[in-house]
């Protein structure tokens, strides 16, 4: 088979994969609403998604350091596999605790692919050809989210929310056939030289951070004098360890690589703590699960355009530059997520409206510090730093979607639906106020795209 064939191969593979977890993604968010009314026990709902995030935390960790030592192949194809096997324990899950251990394993498996995708992007393709390789990884994305929350609505109302996870295992075979050719091309490039590969992030930091960032939740969601004890020991962990798994010379308000950092922290977090409460706010007013998906998918929609858009030569912004724009629409679309929270008679229209002004700014800063964190690292360093940049994601994911779920169990049984959902979407859009500060203390990256466009 010819190295073009292969290369081709690897792409359509890529792509697939990323649909695969795309579609899980979106289509569980979907469909949660109607396991919880299945299972019961609403009060670990939260969970069902930063489960999911604390085990990627871990897993990202422990994949960046393989693929900085024996290259990205081998944890990709363990991390499809652990992925899979944990779709196929929520599919068979009876009750809520079985679907959180079924999310959890999914976490261990989603987190080296999505990890180990970006080294094999970075290692595969030119710095020029990246951005448009994020461009159809964000297609990928909205391809799912215009079929995922309608399949899953559909699935989950005339079968059973179980197929919902079924559906994602073909998915995930296709893509591993087709990435095989290419993989095995690039096998044969695996591994930096070791004297020069970057100091490994310690798995027992992530350890430590994911199981702070779980007794911050635990205590968060439970409310009593004990609590107090449980959120010590959270908050402990993570100001000893977080540091650790973050690039050089990360500290609050750094310039640089930690700032790009600390912007997908803010932002992707507040803006998956949002977009997962979404649906159940919008259900608990009556509007029926495949409308509630369909305000997703807007998102969604919004979320393809903006990565479209970071790729344009005709879009004369550094690289830094997007990124604050970016930031800036996710503070815009969750602010009026949070008006239509408070103002819950005022249909679909605020909601649709925040959630594609959302999604824009997630698809240019997105991509944008992925492309980033490449430019400013290292060769020998892509694998650590961009553990470093989905660590920050998954940690903000999951403290603040815990966070989000602190408030509605707090708020849920005393207040009405309005003030509960208004405060979560209130607090998510204060938090991202704070990225958008941060993103302007990044300093100029510079934009290929513009570059190729200009020569």
């Amino acid at each position: 088979m010819s190295s073009t064939t292969s290369r081709r191969g690897l792409t359509v593979g890529l792509l697939t994969c990323v649909t695969a977890v795309a579609f899980e993604g979106m289509a569980v968010v979907t469909a949660m609403p109607a396991a919880a009314a299945d299972l019961g026990d609403l009060h670990l709902y939260a969970w069902a998604f930063t489960a999911v995030m604390i085990a990627q935390l871990v897993s990202i960790v422990v994949s960046g350091r393989v693929a900085d030592a024996v290259g990205p192949v081998k944890p990709l194809l363990a991390g499809l596999v652990v992925f899979a096997v944990g779709i196929v324990v929520a599919a068979l899950a009876p009750s809520m605790l079985v679907l959180l251990i079924g999310r959890f394993v999914q976490g261990l498996g989603g987190g080296a692919v999505s990890l180990t995708l970006m080294v094999v992007t970075a290692v595969a393709y030119d710095p020029a050809e990246r951005a448009k390789v994020m461009t159809w990884y964000s297609a990928c994305w909205m391809l799912p989210s215009f079929v995922g929350p309608a399949v899953a609505a559909w699935l989950s109302e005339n079968l059973s929310w179980h197929w919902v996870f079924w559906a994602v295992l073909p998915f995930v075979a296709a893509g591993a056939a087709l990435m095989a050719p290419g993989l095995a091309h690039l096998a044969g490039r695996e591994g930096p030289d070791a004297d020069a590969a970057a100091s490994p992030v310690p798995t027992h930091a992530a350890v430590l951070v994911a199981a702070g960032i779980a007794l911050v939740q635990f205590a968060g969601q439970r409310l009593e004098p004990l609590s107090l004890v449980w959120l010590a020991l959270g908050v402990g962990a993570l100001v000893l360890w977080f540091g650790r798994l973050m690039p050089r010379g990360f500290a609050p308000g750094a310039s640089g690589l930690p700032a790009v950092v600390a912007v997908r922290l803010l932002v992707s977090g507040t803006f998956f703590g949002s977009q997962a409460f979404l649906p159940l706010m919008l259900t608990t007013r009556g509007v029926a699960l495949q409308v509630a998906g369909l305000v997703i998918t807007v998102g969604s929609v919004g979320w393809m355009v903006g990565s479209w858009l970071q790729a344009r030569p005709w879009l004369r912004l550094s690289r830094d530059r997007i990124i604050l724009v970016g930031a800036g629409c996710v503070a815009s679309g969750v602010a009026v997520l949070a008006l239509s929270a408070w103002f819950g008679g005022a249909g679909l229209v605020l909601p649709s409206v925040g959630s594609i002004l959302a999604g824009i700014g997630m698809g240019l800063q997105s991509s944008s510090t992925a492309l980033a964190t490449m430019q400013l690292s290292p060769e020998h360093e892509i694998g650590r730093n961009t553990s470093s940049l989905q660590v920050g994601e998954t940690t903000g994911n999951a403290l603040f979607a815990g966070a989000a779920g602190t408030i509605f169990a707090a708020l849920n049984p005393l207040a009405p639906d309005a003030v509960t959902f208004g405060w979560v979407m209130t607090a998510m859009a204060g938090l991202t106020a704070l990225g958008v500060w941060t993103a302007t203390r990044i300093g100029h990256v510079k934009n290929h795209s513009l570059a190729v466009a200009e020569t």
